[in-house]
């Protein structure tokens, strides 16, 4: 009997928190976060580049690899959906900004893995990503080709300058 309820949640959670995107509503702000209607996304375990943030390529020369990210993460959606595929994403839980930390799949293809795996976001706080982050910075994919400040301290130094020059 107890395993029978516990199907039955473990169903109903799948049920509810498995959310398909419609394909016009679905807007992608950043490498690692989207907009659906009044539905903010944030997708779990990565972190990528700001949009403004710079990076240094292998010779040196700066440029927008957050804005890279965020193209990167579009054209994966646009290519899915370019196959008939949908958007999908499963919540796990909601974050300081309200926004819900899902993992997303477009197809077969889950979208916080490819990511990582393609150099244009790093694992943060999540143990899965953890591997494809070491290949991608041994490939010398994405941000690892050259130079970069982690999302998080570029962050951080940004709300710091912040900081003083309201000061």
């Amino acid at each position: 009997m107890k395993k029978y309820v516990f199907l039955i949640l473990a169903l109903f959670i799948v049920y509810f928190t498995d959310q398909t995107l419609a394909g016009s509503e679905v807007k992608v702000v950043d490498g690692d976060s989207l907009q659906s209607n009044l539905k903010r996304i944030r997708l779990l375990g990565i972190d990528a580049p700001e949009y403004f943030q710079e990076c240094e390529d292998e010779n040196g020369k700066k440029y927008m690899c957050g804005q890279e990210a965020k193209d990167y993460l579009e054209n994966l959606i646009a290519k899915g959906r370019q196959n008939g595929q949908k958007l999908k994403c499963v919540s796990e839980g909601v974050d300081y900004y309200k926004r819900e930390l899902s993992v997303c799949r477009i197809g077969a293809v889950e979208l916080n893995f490819e990511m990582v795996k393609e150099g244009y976001a790093l694992a943060y706080k999540y143990e899965r990503y953890r591997i494809p982050e070491k290949r991608a910075r041994q490939r010398k994919k994405g941000i690892w080709r050259g130079k970069f400040i982690r999302p998080e301290i570029y962050r951080a130094i940004r709300r710091e300058k912040e900081k003083e020059k309201n000061s």
